[in-house]
């Protein structure tokens, strides 16, 4: 019999024997093996975060994706990172380019949009100069890439594409110009152009258009072989839907998260295809963006995310997300958008979400493999769940912080933490002239 969860967060019986069912103790990297062996003949793993600035949550990623790496063959990781940005790093990774004798931190430095300390800290580092040694002993056809999903970058994506037309495709540069041309007025600051779209219904849509088809011609019979082309063939991709983007983006509507994720979701099918019918992807986001949309209330907004774009998709091929939450600590976030990072501290979770459930009934760390019956009081039930953007601001108050979630929906497993500590960037954040700025659900 499914218990009845009162408001007041009244744990019964069932739902406690439930969560201990599933968990099994995490202390060391060999307590993920029942989860690597669960999900490891599955295509596409997501592996999300409550945060983007936890230590814990970055370690156990790499820690997890490294044995699917090393066990299972996976070929390739997707990030919630700008593509030229994370394009460096592959090509780093791999010892191409000119980055490739740049050490692990100057390589980082490159991260100039807010919020840097995301990719740019210690924890990312130690993983890439492991994924570099990894790379270097093996052939290029077994190396695995790491790779940008998301849709800002589009002042660097547009000079990225100029510069590969003028080296492969000069009779195509015009092309690129004019678009180039219809963003100067803007200063290189996509919020001024989004805003003048706005009040004076012009915008760059065609041009940007215009030059996507003209990339997509250039590049079509290289793209597959070039890894050069195929870049430039991905930022065409990018400016086109970042200009759609900045625009959803100032009408205060919800377009522009589906308008990015549906991005992220089709870039990873463009690697898909680009890499190969044996490939095999990790995919690094916040669970707001891997954790099944349909499973929150996300779904009544008319929202979407990657996590369920992936699962209708791909379900054939293997598809498992894995989500990771904690109960309290601290993170590395923002008080403002474009603000330098603090150290915040992580208050104990509010009575009758999943977080103070999991704290109740397992009090440490732990690995829940949830199996094929998603039913029963935890799994089946609509609860808070916690997620922390890079802007947090726990002194006003957490309710806007948790997400209504059936947890068996959202995800496939579930890593616990009892306590967290803050992310430890490479450097301090410096306020941006024009920080970035990004419409999401309240508390995502």
């Amino acid at each position: 019999m499914t218990p009845q969860l009162t408001l007041t967060g009244t744990i019964t019986y069932d739902v406690m024997a439930q969560i201990r069912s599933l968990g099994r103790p995490l202390v060391s990297a060999r307590d993920l093996d029942k989860l690597v062996a669960g999900i490891g003949a599955d295509r596409f793993v997501c592996l999300g975060e409550a945060s983007h600035g936890t230590h814990e949550y970055y370690l156990w990623r790499a820690r997890l994706s490294r044995r699917l790496i090393e066990e299972h063959g996976y070929t390739w990781i997707g990030v919630e990172g700008d593509w030229p940005d994370c394009w460096r790093i592959n090509r780093w990774v791999r010892g191409h380019g000119h980055e490739k004798d740049l050490d692990v931190y100057r390589l980082l430095d490159g991260f100039e949009r807010w919020p840097t300390w995301m990719w740019a800290n210690h924890e990312v580092a130690d993983f890439l100069v492991w994924l570099r040694e990894w790379n270097a002993a093996r052939p290029e056809s077994e190396q695995v890439g790491f790779y940008g999903l998301d849709v800002y970058s589009l002042w660097d994506s547009l000079r990225a594409i100029i510069s590969w037309l003028e080296a492969n495709a000069p009779q195509a540069v015009p092309t690129a110009m004019r678009a180039w041309q219809c963003f100067v007025p803007y200063r290189q600051d996509p919020h001024e152009y989004a805003w003048s779209t706005r009040l004076v219904p012009e915008s760059c849509e065609a041009d940007v258009v215009a030059l996507l088809v003209e990339v997509r011609r250039q590049t079509s019979q290289r793209a597959d072989d070039d890894e050069d082309a195929f870049d430039a063939a991905q930022n065409a991709e990018v400016a086109a839907d970042a200009e759609r983007y900045y625009r959803a983006m100032v009408r205060g509507d919800r377009e522009s998260w589906n308008v990015r994720d549906f991005h992220m979701a089709d870039t990873i099918d463009r690697l898909t295809h680009h890499l190969g019918t044996r490939s095999k992807g990790l995919v690094w986001e916040h669970n707001t963006h891997v954790g099944d949309a349909r499973a929150t209330d996300m779904a009544r907004s008319g929202m979407i995310n990657v996590g369920q774009l992936v699962r209708e998709r791909h379900a054939a091929e293997g598809v498992a997300i894995v989500g990771f939450a904690s109960y309290e600590g601290s993170v590395i976030a923002s008080g403002a958008w474009g603000a330098p990072e603090e150290l915040r501290q992580v208050p104990a979770a509010q009575p009758g979400t999943h977080e103070d459930f999991l704290h109740r009934a397992l009090g440490d760390p732990a690995v829940l493999l949830f199996g094929d019956d998603r039913s029963g009081p935890w799994l089946a039930s609509w609860l808070g769940h916690r997620a922390i953007g890079v802007v947090y601001q726990p002194q006003r108050g957490e309710t806007g912080n948790y997400v209504p979630t059936r947890m068996g929906g959202r995800y496939d497993a579930l890593i616990w933490f009892e306590q967290t500590t803050g992310l430890h960037p490479l450097h301090h954040e410096a306020r941006p002239q024009e920080p970035e700025l990004e419409t999401e659900p309240s508390g995502y």
